[in-house]
């Protein structure tokens, strides 16, 4: 399978590169192509070593003809581009990096798949830690930064694979299917990508396909579209739930429990906070599942710390605690960030418009004193600011709105950038955000 081919790539970045690479020592003809002008130089060069050939920086018209026996769309390339568009109308199937990479996979992997509105990183790596804590043969791989592609060649037969898949992920999946899967939770994001919210939904219920009574899935009973959407799925069901006694985990007198067994008390977790309690109960079930002890789930409960880009702290300066959460794309993900801190708070936001409320944020803002915006959605949130009578300084880029934040941040109070919006108005994705908003605090 993908053999001797000819293949279309569109899209590089990390999941292009990944897979032009893995199908071209496959002996398959690879033409890439992106709109980009920056890709990574070294990338560049071991591809054109291979023979892939490289058209980078626009998008030719005429570029796809009946030639091609497939097309490899990156997630962040949209239905519409007109290369997707122009490939279907000549039958060549459209599929993504995900996909591929899945059927090139042993048979008999075992594959856990977290997908949601929020929380698929932290979740993902918590269940990654504890599995290989637990010394089971498990590799962390998907939109968490380690494109599938790029394990195929080492994954062997009954290995664990967990992965992060996204809504952009998702929408070009045919035969992948997972053993385990995760849904953290839905809100109402991406809609710029997906049109509509039942649209949305629709695609993120795809991590159940091909599901089997043997199959489970994984799933947030407090949150109603999680339930109602997953109510006819045919996977063996077991729940989290910060509310309720559940068939799987929930709370009561601040300890978690897995069905009637306790497993750990909240003061023992490292990571606070009720939306990271959600997080770490759908991976407690996850290890149950796989039949891990309490022993070793405490041990990485106790110590795990969090990841980059989430509420990460980033240092103290003359008083002023600063956290990076860039992985902030959507107003829940805000919401979740303000309610962690009881601090004074100065309140960096901005990015790419999605279509967002920032009304939504305004039960949030009791601690907030100050704003500043930047990019593409600086002037919407200066006039929610207004209607908020809290000061809103707009500029505009990162740079400019970190070191205002700093100048008018005194002693004892927070600064926190947690965007609300996408990162691809002025960044390559969250984590450049979030590594170049270090980068200016520590240059403060």
């Amino acid at each position: 399978m993908f053999k001797n081919n000819k293949i279309f790539v569109l899209g590089m970045a990390r999941s292009g590169y990944e897979v032009a690479k893995l199908l071209a020592k496959r002996g398959n003809s690879i033409v890439l192509n992106s709109n980009a002008e920056d890709e990574d130089e070294n990338h560049i060069k071991e591809l054109k070593e291979l023979g892939v050939e490289l058209i980078l920086g626009t998008h030719p018209e005429n570029l796809i003809d009946n030639n091609f026996d497939y097309v490899i769309k990156n997630p962040g390339v949209k239905e519409n581009h007109d290369y997707v568009v122009k490939a279907r109308e000549l039958n060549i199937p459209v599929i993504n990096e995900v996909e591929l990479a899945y059927r090139l996979l042993p048979e008999d992997v075992y594959i856990i798949g977290i997908t949601g509105s929020n929380g698929k990183t932290t979740t993902t790596t918590l269940i990654y830690e504890i599995l290989k804590e637990a010394k089971l043969p498990v590799t962390l791989a998907g939109n968490i930064g380690y494109p599938l592609s790029s394990i195929v060649e080492r994954t062997k037969s009954k290995d664990i694979l967990v992965l992060e898949i996204s809504v952009q992920q998702l929408f070009n999946l045919d035969k992948f299917k997972t053993n385990i899967s995760v849904l953290t939770n839905i809100y109402n994001t991406h809609i710029e990508l997906t049109g509509t919210k039942e649209r949305y939904i629709e695609l993120k219920k795809k991590i159940f396909n091909h599901h089997t009574t043997d199959d489970y899935a994984v799933l947030n009973y407090d949150n109603e579209d999680v339930t109602n959407m997953t109510s006819d799925i045919v996977s063996h069901r077991l729940y989290f739930s910060t509310k309720d006694n559940v068939d799987g985990c929930y709370i009561i007198n601040n300890s978690i429990y897995y069905k009637s067994d306790k497993v750990i008390d909240l003061n023992d977790i490292f990571i606070k906070g009720m939306h990271n309690y959600e997080n770490v109960m759908s991976a407690i079930v996850v290890a149950k599942i796989l039949n891990v002890n309490n022993e070793v789930i405490c041990k990485v409960l106790k110590e795990f710390k969090g990841v980059e880009h989430r509420i990460e702290y980033v240092r103290e300066l003359n008083g002023i605690k600063i956290y990076n959460d860039s992985k902030s794309t959507n107003m829940k993900a805000c919401q979740t960030a303000l309610s962690s801190f009881d601090e004074p708070t100065v309140l960096i936001l901005g990015g790419m418009e999605r279509g967002g409320d920032f009304n939504e944020l305004k039960e949030y803002f009791n601690n907030v004193k100050i704003v500043t915006a930047y990019g593409e959605t600086k002037n919407k949130i200066k006039e929610f600011c207004d209607t908020m009578n809290i000061e809103c300084i707009v500029v505009d880029n990162l740079k400019e709105a970190t070191e205002l934040a700093y100048k008018n941040a005194v002693n004892g109070d927070i600064i926190l950038l947690s965007p609300a919006c996408a990162s691809w108005d002025q960044f390559k994705d969250y984590e450049e955000r979030g590594r170049l908003f270090k980068e200016y605090i520590n240059n403060l």
